[in-house]
């Protein structure tokens, strides 16, 4: 591990939630009758004079649109761990999903990071399919085309190093510019996943989530991720319950809303 990388701290604050069933998360069902709830989450990493905010969820507005539980804004939310959402210079979002890339409006001094491929994706012909669009707020687009007008929209082609210790890197599979994101911690290297693995079991047992646009590619794209994460307990996923029981909560009073993902995972999880 190179000695001379900056070590950030990484937040994952869940912002909402949602009952499912096991087999609304694996192609093919799952032959258990049983609840699986899915957790929504937005990350901060901070270190080195620097905040990246990785994803910003969705309103409560598209939370009752949407038939979702919203627990809190995830931007007001930053402020449990000190941060303004005004004063975030980075923005990574990992998909244009309805539920990573609502609230920009939020961040209004930040710079946006997406992939171009997801942009394309996201303003191209496909969006006339339901299947396709379902997952999108047209809201979210516009906003974003809107601020690449205004010259803060940073598209990545690929792999890129976003500044020493942050990596984003290009997966594809559940959306064509699907991204992660890889953070150089006090415990190691740590991915976050993001939607390439939306529960540990996807990636853990090798059972694809059911909305992809490319299943070649969701598969390859667990396989860099563990290659780029120190093991697989570097591994986030992007919507799993586990990650609050998995890791510390900052302090007592913020169990089940923000857990450390820079410090090791709790011993009996």
């Amino acid at each position: 591990m190179p000695n001379d990388l900056p070590r950030f701290e990484v937040y994952a604050i869940r912002y909402a939630t949602r009952t499912a069933m096991r087999r609304d998360h694996f192609i093919g069902g799952d032959p258990h009758e049983a609840s699986m709830p899915m957790d929504y989450y937005v990350w901060a990493i901070v270190g080195n004079g620097r905040t990246v905010i990785v994803d910003t969820g969705f309103s409560s507005a598209i939370a009752l649109l949407r038939g979702r539980e919203h627990l809190r804004c995830p931007a007001e939310a930053l402020g449990l761990i000190g941060i303004d959402a005004a004063e975030v210079q980075d923005v990574v979002i990992t998909h244009m999903h309805y539920d990573h890339a609502g609230n920009l409006p939020k961040f209004p001094g930040a710079r946006v990071h997406v992939q171009e491929a997801e942009m394309q994706f996201a303003c191209g012909r496909h969006m006339r399919e339901r299947a396709l669009a379902h997952s999108y707020e047209c809201e979210d687009v516009v906003c974003t085309l809107r601020l690449n007008f205004a010259g803060r929209v940073a598209f990545c082609q690929g792999d890129t190093a976003l500044c020493p210790g942050i990596s984003l890197h290009l997966a594809g599979g559940h959306t064509p510019g699907m991204q992660f994101v890889r953070v150089h911690t006090q415990r190691g290297w740590v991915v976050l996943a993001s939607d390439v693995a939306h529960y540990y079991e996807n990636i853990e047992a090798r059972r694809p989530f059911p909305i992809v646009a490319d299943l070649p590619q969701m598969v390859d794209g667990w396989s860099r991720v563990n290659a780029l994460a120190d093991s697989a307990q570097h591994v986030v996923p992007g919507h799993d319950p586990l990650v609050m029981a998995r890791y510390p909560a900052p302090r007592s009073s913020l169990e089940g809303i923000v857990v450390r993902l820079d410090v090791a995972p709790r011993s009996s999880c």
